[in-house]
């Protein structure tokens, strides 16, 4: 891995604070300091910053299909959390990757790092999502046009970004947002006279829950899936 992307990791750095380390000659690998920000470095490297050894320990990566009723949360005192669906073992430093309402199912990301979670949720990263929406009343074409344009949303004063919207039937559409307001999906179908009767997110960028992922279950992801988020 690149040297700059290694303490970034080891020593909580941004890259370019981690460039910057390295120009001014504050790393040493293997006892060397005439280094670049792409040299190569592994896991059983000597890695020093600021006379201080480093260790890398690889970022973990989790995808769940959420159930309803449980919270994404670290901890309520009212109700389960997603961290109670998963072993002991691997709840160290994990964190909730945003968040789903507790009683929407589907994708729902976990991780270690917090770098990605912060691109992945960070408005102007603009990392889509799609939900699959049933509803209450059905969807007309004049509602579907005002949601791919963008709508207000009760109490805010600049209209959503557009959205994607699949008709799958009258009262079931696929729409894909960007952002992450505050129950967004829901406000946004009552700003065009409709309500949500349930809600399950499907895909998260190119990432897409598999089928044969059972609810309530998850399994981790490889370094490359979860890069192709960011």
């Amino acid at each position: 891995m690149r040297l700059d992307y290694y303490l970034a990791h080891a020593a909580n750095l941004s890259r370019k604070e981690a460039k910057i380390a390295i120009a001014r000659g504050r790393v040493l690998v293997n006892g060397e300091s005439k280094l670049k920000a792409n040299t190569s470095v592994t896991d059983n490297c000597d890695v020093i910053l600021d006379k201080k050894s480093l260790s890398f320990q690889q970022n973990r990566y989790y995808m769940m299909h959420k159930p309803e009723g449980v919270v994404c949360a670290l901890q309520d005192d009212e109700h389960s959390v997603v961290l109670d669906l998963l072993p002991n073992e691997i709840k160290k430093e994990l964190k909730v990757v945003g968040r789903l309402d507790k009683d929407t199912t589907g994708l729902l990301l976990l991780t270690t790092d917090g770098q990605w979670l912060h691109k992945i949720t960070s408005p102007k990263h603009d990392c889509p999502k799609t939900y699959l929406v049933d509803l209450a009343d059905k969807i007309e074409q004049d509602a579907v046009s005002a949601l791919e344009q963008g709508v207000l949303l009760n109490g805010e004063i600049d209209l959503t970004k557009p959205a994607k919207v699949v008709i799958h039937s009258d009262k079931q559409i696929s729409l894909t947002i960007s952002e992450g307001k505050y129950h967004q999906v829901k406000r946004m179908l009552a700003a065009v006279g409709n309500k949500v009767e349930a809600l399950h997110r499907s895909q998260i960028g190119s990432l897409v829950l598999p089928a044969a992922l059972p609810l309530g279950e998850f399994q981790e992801l490889s370094q490359e899936q979860a890069a192709l988020l960011v």
